[in-house]
């Protein structure tokens, strides 16, 4: 496919990074979407309320927040492949033991444990492609590839879900899909014997080492970077807040609104997921070609437009199979420039910091999305519920898109390397 003509371009060390990073963020993918499967199980055999189930999605999300920023500043003292392999032991490990949960409170603790080694990975992945990619002009496309395995990990997470509903008993299959999580720490191995720090990170500790740079948290907050701290925390709250809206409660939507059996959800969700696989290409190359912005405003309002037209029209199954394909592309490939982006807005000294901040105080916000369709839908349709709160998160993206400035073919060797 002429989109991936660009790969070739890459050399040894930054295709072995691109696979890390694929990898790395496809378990992270799986180990996070698990828990959204087994939501309608969970509630039925503790007797959860959809409030309790919205707690611990919205309680692993404000820990992932609380992680990614932690993963940005130890990212920026320690570097970004030591700790990638910090924060994957991290959500392999916590998904596992929530295995062995038997009540709503030790879920909600695993879970927010897990949400620690999630968010921090998020961070550095995408921070350690923008950095390790040479060519501003295949930064998104490398970038967005990287985070189109969320696609591969949620398929995995949907394929396991039948698998093990299949084959074992409902008591027994929900904690094989938590047990399960605890194989893709393998691939720390990869990470440390075939990835080295970008050159451009090695420089910048370099110089701070000889005292010719100064770096520290706080300066994200400076007078020349607040507003974009502000604004890109925002953009990010809005883009996460409404995708956990929707994609949180789609598995509980299909099967106690639609009626579907957990075969039907999970084929539905294979044709969401395959859309969103061709979303982050699709965003890749519109992030490119409209720039960073306007692709984030063209997705915020497909993704609104196409996510109340999925739960509200009075389509037939057959009908709502066939538009999860559109579906899926455009609520995942509004996330395909982001981390590009965000990688672009902030000097190469504060990068880790400032992308960490951003990105996970915006995961942190988003992370009461889900809380606030379970309670809303406690006294009033799901339906409606998903349409209000996702369709604010999506109204706050375009907002925050115009207010920002557009970074497309910026250099990060030419960064700001003053003090």
């Amino acid at each position: 496919m002429a989109f991936f003509s660009w790969f070739k371009e890459l050399n040894t060390k930054e295709r072995k990074a691109l696979y890390a990073g694929f990898g790395g963020y496809a378990v992270d993918a799986f180990d996070f979407m698990i828990y959204s499967f087994l939501i309608p199980t969970l509630i039925a055999a503790w007797g959860m309320t959809k409030g309790e189930a919205g707690m611990i999605a919205t309680s692993s999300l404000i820990s992932s927040a609380v992680g990614g920023w932690l993963a940005g500043i130890l990212a920026d003292r320690f570097g970004r492949v030591r700790v990638l392999q910090w924060t994957i032991a991290t959500f392999c490990l916590f998904t596992f033991l929530s295995g062995f949960t038997n009540s709503f409170w030790q879920l909600l603790i695993t879970r927010t444990l897990q949400g620690i080694g999630f968010g921090g990975e998020w961070t550095v992945v995408t921070m350690m492609m923008g950095e390790m990619i040479r060519s501003p002009q295949h930064r998104a496309k490398a970038v967005g590839t990287v985070q189109s395995s969320w696609s591969v990990g949620w398929a995995a997470a949907a394929l396991l879900y039948w698998f093990f509903f299949a084959v074992l008993d409902e008591g027994t299959a929900w904690r094989a899909c938590f047990w399960i999580g605890i194989v893709p720490a393998l691939w720390i191995t990869y990470v440390r014997r075939n990835v080295s720090d970008p050159e451009i990170y090695t420089q910048t500790r370099r110089k701070i080492a000889e005292g010719k740079l100064h770096g520290n948290f706080m300066q994200i907050f400076a007078p020349e970077h607040l507003k974009t701290t502000i604004l890109g925390s925002l953009l990010c709250s809005g883009m996460l807040g409404g995708y956990y809206a929707i994609t949180t409660w789609l598995p509980t939507y299909l099967k106690t609104v639609r009626g579907l059996s957990v075969f039907n959800t999970s084929a539905y969700l294979i044709v969401l997921i395959v859309g969103s696989f061709v979303g982050y290409i699709v965003g890749a190359i519109l992030s490119d070609k409209l720039g960073r912005r306007g692709a984030f405003i063209f997705f915020a309002v497909a993704s609104f437009l196409l996510g109340m037209a999925y739960t509200m029209l009075p389509i037939t199954d057959s009908a709502m199979l066939l538009l999860g394909f559109p579906l899926g592309i455009v609520v995942q490939g509004i996330f395909a420039g982001i981390g590009a982006y965000l990688t672009e807005l902030y000097p190469n000294h504060i990068r880790g910091s400032g992308q960490g901040f951003c990105y996970n105080l915006g995961r942190g916000i988003g992370s009461f999305f889900p809380i606030a369709v379970g309670m809303l839908a406690q006294t009033g349709s799901l339906v409606k519920a998903i349409g209000m709160v996702a369709g604010g998160g999506y109204l706050l993206v375009v907002v925050c898109a115009l207010l920002l400035p557009e970074t497309r073919g910026k250099s990060l060797v030419t960064a700001d390397f003053t003090h």
